[in-house]
C-alpha cells in the first residue's frame, strides 16, 4: 500500500492549493480488520479513508440581502438570479456548497424586532436564492437568526418545512437545532453540524434552544456541540462542522475560537469552518482536520476594504483524509463577490496564506488530534466553563 504525502501551494486562475496528506490508501472493505479500537467502530479511527470516493465541498461565508441594497433589489426583481454568475461560479465544480445567511427569515416583515444595533431579515424568496446559485444548503444559526423574534424563527422553521430546503442551527429544540444534515456522496456518508459562539450576551438566553425552548443551536452549550460532534463520528465518513464564531473586524481568532475548534477535533469534526468577523481569517490543519477560522463575506453589502475581501473555500475529502484544500478569492463589488484572477487573484491568496500566522494552524498536517477515546469523551469541566462564556 502507497501512502502518498504531497503539499503543493499553487496560484491558478481559481486560486491557491493546499493539498494535505491523505490520498485515498487501499480499498473499502478491509477497514474492520485492520483498525482496532474502543467500540470497533473504525469511523473513530482519524486514518479512516471511507467505503466511497472523494468527496468535494465549497464553503462560502456571510450573505445577507437587506432592502435598498443591490442584493435586496435583485432579491425583488427576481429571486431566482438573486445573487448572479458569480456565486455559481465560485461554488462550480463541488458535490456540496454551503453558506452563511446572516439574517432573520420571516415573512417579509419583522414582527418583533429585537433590541440591537443591526436587526436584519429577509423573506422566504431567499430560498429561491439560494437554490439558484447552487447552494446546497445553509446555517441560520449566528447572531441574527432570531433578530425578529420568536415570530421570525417560527416562520424560517415553517418555510424550511414546506420547502424541503435545508436551514441548519435552528430548531424548535435543543435536539432539533444540534440534528445534522446527513448525506451520501459517491458512497460516502458526511454529516454537517452548525451552531453559533455569537449571541449578544443580553439575548443568549431567549435565543438559545433548550429541551423545551425553540432556539438557535449555541456553540455555548459545549456539551450538547461535542455530544452532537461524537454522535455524528459514529456513523459519518466526514465530519463537519459550520460556526458563527469570532470577533468583528478582528483578522486573528479570538481567545474562545482556538479551544473550541481543539475540543471538536478531539470529538471527532474533520473539517470546521465558520463566519462572523466580515474579514477574512486564517485557514489550515488543525492536527489532520482542516480549520478556517473566518470565511468574511461572500455576498453582502460591505464593500470597502477589509470588508470586501471574499472568496470561497473548496475542500475534497476522502473519508476524513483532506485530499486537497483551494482558496478561490474574490472581492466584493456592489455586493457580490467577483471571482479574482491573474495578479489580483495571487496577492489575495498570499493574503489568505498569511492569516495563517496568528493562528494555530499549520500549512500542512500533523499528528492527529482526535483518538477512538477523546471521540467518545464529554467535554471536560474547564473546556465547559472556559468556552460557555461570552466572548464580548
Amino acid at each position: 500500500m502507497l501512502a502518498l504525502a504531497l503539499v503543493l501551494v499553487l496560484v491558478t486562475r481559481n486560486g491557491g492549493h493546499i493539498t494535505g496528506a491523505g490520498q485515498r490508501e487501499g480499498v473499502s472493505g478491509d477497514h474492520d480488520a485492520r483498525i482496532p479500537g474502543p467500540a470497533g467502530n473504525p469511523r473513530l479511527d482519524p486514518d479512516w479513508d471511507g467505503d466511497g470516493q472523494p468527496v468535494t465541498f465549497a464553503f462560502g461565508g456571510d450573505v445577507h440581502f437587506p432592502a435598498g441594497t443591490n442584493l435586496g433589489d435583485r432579491l425583488a426583481a427576481d429571486p431566482s438570479d438573486a445573487l448572479g454568475p458569480t456565486v455559481p461560479d465560485l461554488l462550480s465544480g463541488v458535490d456540496l456548497s454551503m453558506v452563511n445567511f446572516e439574517s432573520a427569515l420571516t415573512d417579509g416583515t419583522c414582527p418583533d424586532a429585537q433590541g440591537k444595533q443591526y436587526v436584519f431579515y429577509a423573506p422566504p424568496s431567499v430560498v429561491t436564492a439560494f437554490k439558484g446559485a447552487g447552494v446546497t444548503l445553509i446555517t441560520e444559526a449566528n447572531n441574527h437568526g432570531e433578530d425578529c423574534g420568536p415570530p421570525g424563527l417560527q416562520t424560517a422553521l415553517a418555510t424550511r418545512a414546506s420547502t424541503g430546503y435545508t436551514i441548519l442551527g435552528i430548531g424548535q429544540n435543543s435536539a432539533q437545532a444540534f440534528t445534522p444534515y446527513t448525506t451520501t456522496i459517491h458512497g460516502e456518508h458526511i454529516a454537517i453540524i452548525a451552531a453559533t459562539q455569537v449571541i449578544d450576551s443580553d439575548l443568549q438566553t431567549a435565543w438559545t434552544a433548550t429541551a423545551v425552548q425553540p432556539g438557535l443551536a449555541s456553540a455555548y452549550d459545549v456539551n450538547d456541540l461535542v455530544a452532537a460532534v461524537e454522535a455524528a463520528r459514529k456513523t459519518a465518513d466526514t465530519v463537519i462542522v459550520y460556526l458563527h464564531w469570532g470577533t468583528e473586524l478582528d483578522a486573528c481568532p479570538n481567545p474562545l475560537q482556538e479551544p473550541l475548534a481543539g475540543a471538536l477535533v478531539a470529538a471527532g469534526a474533520d473539517i470546521i469552518v465558520g463566519t462572523h468577523a466580515h474579514v477574512l481569517l486564517g485557514g489550515g490543519y488543525l492536527g489532520t482536520a482542516f480549520v478556517d477560522y473566518g470565511l468574511g463575506n461572500f455576498a453582502f453589502y460591505d464593500n470597502t476594504p477589509p470588508e470586501d475581501a471574499s472568496g470561497s473555500l473548496v475542500i475534497t475529502a476522502t473519508g476524513r483524509k483532506i485530499d486537497d484544500v483551494t482558496w478561490r478569492p474574490a472581492v466584493i463589488e456592489d455586493d457580490l463577490p467577483q471571482p479574482l484572477t491573474g495578479a489580483d487573484a495571487s496577492q489575495a491568496l498570499a493574503a489568505w496564506t498569511a492569516a495563517r500566522g496568528c493562528t494555530d494552524v499549520t500549512a500542512t498536517p500533523t499528528s492527529a488530534l482526535a483518538s477512538p477515546a477523546s471521540e467518545q469523551a464529554p467535554a471536560t469541566p474547564a473546556q465547559v466553563a472556559r468556552l460557555s462564556v461570552d466572548s464580548g
